[in-house]
């Protein structure tokens, strides 16, 4: 989020101190400004000189952190605001949603047995009354306290137009009413309320996820529109499906009928599966055996519903949201720019105030030992802050690349020798090696796949891991010697190859310590916390692994792993939506379904899996997805999210209650599989598309360079457009805090 340049476009937000070019009066630059707590103009006097340095602190960390800056500006207020978004108080407070959203596991059901399948399951452990719910009225406490906190520094005009600060009173006092109705029936309830009240705390903590629901909301209609098409679809080859296959004289023939077109809700039922194609080619079988042409009618089907309408659907999740999103991040920069201009404004005043004359015309200047100050003092990463403080002659800020530490200078015989072990080739070679390495392991299992443990001999393999790992140990070492210890670590892909030689070695010296050398037929009894096999398969798994090493050096390899880790940054906000919406539909499954599911006796287990229909529920042994703990319900969820066979599991709670279950597994099947999986589909894109559209020029090390600045804001920075001077002075102006004079 901090990768995009804080000071862009063309507006001068830093001069030289003896800089003669004045602007000319009633300019709209010539403005003066003070803080609510400070004098009406720009005059510093006494310990308001602090006050300056402290505000434009706090505009640069809200600059940085896409943070609006319409918050109280004093200095009892700044050092609170600072505090509130301090580390230690933002992990804590995370720490205590993480906390709070846990207690699902442990409440009743409790999710504490080592296996859910109810023919097996012991009797879990229920927490005594009270435990968890000690535990909940902190975390209650500790979001009161977040939620005064946050409404003084923004104060009551703000917080009047803050929605989610009035829904955070109310969940709080829900939780607090349901939290006292708890203990009043001594824990004996099971109708948790507050349960689905929790993923609120998640979703008000973070803003970016705010933005992606907002977007979410937004993109709404154009799904529905679409969703609307495809039930329209279905409803057509529904009725048609019924009329084709209708209930006839011969019951040889009417398999179809009785298997999926019996009614309506089986009708529908079936040709929503079909949908998804989890049950194809199983649902025209019987159909298709009596006659080909039959096989029509599901091919239409499924080809314009699945192929066009599915995919029509992905499409304009992409583009609605894309645009939607792009007009979220154009909020952000406005807010970013804004902090920046903010943070200017208060520098300069402290400028004039220096400035004996300044009754005279105002020329707006930041002193450049001021700036330093700020930068010293905002909270941000150490090369970000290198990169502003270092400074032109003409005290222009210049943009800070990444670059490697030079490499050491050693004497002349050295030399020739750093030329060599730093040379890229030297890479190729530890790649070629690494190869090897894994196809002799992969040798090594197909001759023993057949073998049990105890008929293996492991001296050839430690023998060969030896040699390779001494290899490694070589490179490793004569790379550090070429590049330097901090020219070395400034590559990631030194960092994962280097950590993972080290731990090799250690597994290694670990094998020798506790089973001595190796020779042919060695095969010692078990010793010490693990037997000789399982070390050995440990070491052979950190070899197969350290073979990614090889990612860097292929562009489009490093391309789409790059993507990958940009992914786990940028998608962040829209997990956090899909483990809202995982927790309020496993609480609503476990209020509807607990229990529904009772695994027959033994006996009469046996007896019944001779008459069970193939492929049903209790055929397949499905017996551990269910709803009966929150843990499990969230395993059956994602097993539905997948759609692989998840009619199986609307069918099993259908015969178990009754034929409206099924709109709880419809629901989920649409916000999971079509919903979240799109909208994931659409970032996909978009992130691989921004890498791709630059690749194209770059080189490997380039691609690898770009990690550090893809960001949500980054992506979409050529369809940005950067704020006019009138906007950021309006904003200023409307500031509730700050007047502008």
């Amino acid at each position: 989020m901090e990768s995009e340049t804080l000071l862009t476009g063309s507006i001068n937000y830093g001069s030289h101190p003896d800089n003669n070019d004045h602007l000319e009066k009633g300019s709209p630059k010539t403005r003066r400004l003070s803080s609510s707590v400070a004098a009406e103009y720009c005059c510093v006097e006494g310990g308001d000189e602090d006050l300056y340095l402290q505000q434009a602190v706090v505009f640069i960390e809200d600059a940085i952190q896409y943070r609006s800056i319409n918050h109280r500006v004093d200095a009892n207020s700044l050092r609170l605001y600072r505090w509130y978004y301090s580390r230690i108080w933002q992990w804590g407070l995370g720490l205590t949603i993480a906390v709070v959203l846990t207690l699902a596991f442990i409440e009743r059901p409790s999710s504490f047995s080592y296996t859910s399948d109810p023919r097996f399951r012991p009797p879990p452990w229920e927490p005594p009354c009270g435990l968890t719910e000690g535990v909940e009225i902190v975390c209650l406490v500790i979001f009161a306290i977040d939620l005064a906190t946050k409404s003084y520094l923004i104060g009551w005009e703000e917080f009047r137009k803050c929605k989610w600060l009035i829904v955070y009173i109310l969940a709080i006092s829900a939780s607090v009413i349901d939290w006292a109705l708890t203990l009043s029936t001594y824990c004996d309830q099971n109708l948790r309320v507050r349960r689905l009240i929790r993923p609120f705390f998640l979703l008000q903590n973070s803003s970016l996820m705010k933005k992606t629901l907002k977007c979410i909301k937004r993109t709404l209609p154009e799904i529905a529109s679409v969703i609307l098409l495809l039930a329209l679809h279905l409803c057509l080859f529904t009725m048609i499906g019924m009329l084709l296959f209708a209930k006839g004289e011969n019951p040889k023939h009417n398999g179809e009928w009785d298997a999926y077109f019996r009614d309506l809700p089986t009708s529908l039922s079936s040709l929503l599966v079909l949908l998804t194609t989890a049950n194809n080619p199983d649902v025209m079988i019987p159909a298709y055996s009596l006659n080909r042409g039959y096989s029509i009618f599901f091919i239409l089907f499924s080809g314009f519903g699945t192929y066009f309408l599915m995919n029509l659907l992905t499409a304009i999740v992409y583009n609605q949201f894309r645009g939607y999103l792009l007009m979220s991040v154009q909020a952000s920069i406005l807010r970013r720019r804004l902090g920046v201009r903010a943070a200017f404004e208060v520098m300069s005043c402290q400028g004039r105030g220096q400035d004996a004359t300044h009754s005279e015309e105002h020329v707006e200047r930041v002193r450049v030992d001021a700036s330093l100050q700020v930068m010293a003092r905002v909270q941000m990463k150490s090369y970000y802050r290198q990169a502003i403080i270092k400074v032109r002659k003409d005290y222009v800020f210049v943009v800070f690349l990444l670059q490697h530490p030079p490499k050491p200078e050693y004497n002349s015989p050295l030399q020739r020798f750093q030329l060599v072990f730093s040379h890229y080739y030297v890479t190729v070679v530890g790649n070629a090696v690494a190869l090897t390495n894994v196809m002799c392991i992969c040798t090594i299992l197909v001759l023993d796949s057949e073998k049990s443990i105890a008929e293996r001999d492991d001296y050839y393999m430690e023998v060969i891991n030896c040699f390779f790992i001494l290899y490694y140990l070589m490179e490793m070492s004569l790379k550090i010697l070429a590049f330097g210890w901090r020219g070395y670590l400034s590559y990631r892909n030194n960092i994962f190859d280097g950590l993972l030689t080290v731990c090799l070695l250690v597994l290694q010296i670990t094998i020798f310590a506790t089973y001595r050398l190796p020779f042919p037929k060695w095969n010692p009894a078990s010793r010490g916390l693990m037997p000789l096999w399982e070390m050995v398969r440990l070491v052979n798994m950190l070899i197969v692994v350290r073979f990614l090493r090889i990612i860097p050096d292929i562009k489009l390899m490093a391309l789409v792993a790059s993507t990958l880790v940009d992914l786990v940054k940028n998608l962040r906000a829209l997990a956090g939506i899909l483990v809202v919406v995982f927790y309020v539909f496993a609480v609503l499954g476990i209020w509807l379904f607990q229990g529904a599911i009772t695994a027959p006796g033994q006996m009469r287990y046996s007896l019944t899996m001779m008459y069970l229909k193939c492929g049903s529920y209790e055929q397949l042994g499905y017996w551990p997805n269910n709803f009966d703990d929150f843990a499990s319900s969230l395993v059956l969820l994602y097993n539905i999210m997948v759609v692989n066979n998840w009619q199986v599991f609307m069918d099993a709670y259908t015969r178990y209650t009754t034929e409206w279950s099924k709109v709880y597994f419809v629901s989920w099947w649409l916000t999971s599989s079509v919903m979240w999986v799109n909208l994931f589909v659409a970032l996909i894109l978009e992130n691989f598309i921004y890498k791709w559209d630059r690749s194209v020029m770059c080189s490997v090390g380039d691609v690898e360079r770009t990690g550090y600045e893809t960001t949500v804001q980054l992506m979409f920075r050529e369809q940005i457009q950067e704020p006019t001077e009138e906007e950021l002075v309006t904003q200023l102006h409307q500031h509730p805090h700050l007047h502008l004079s």
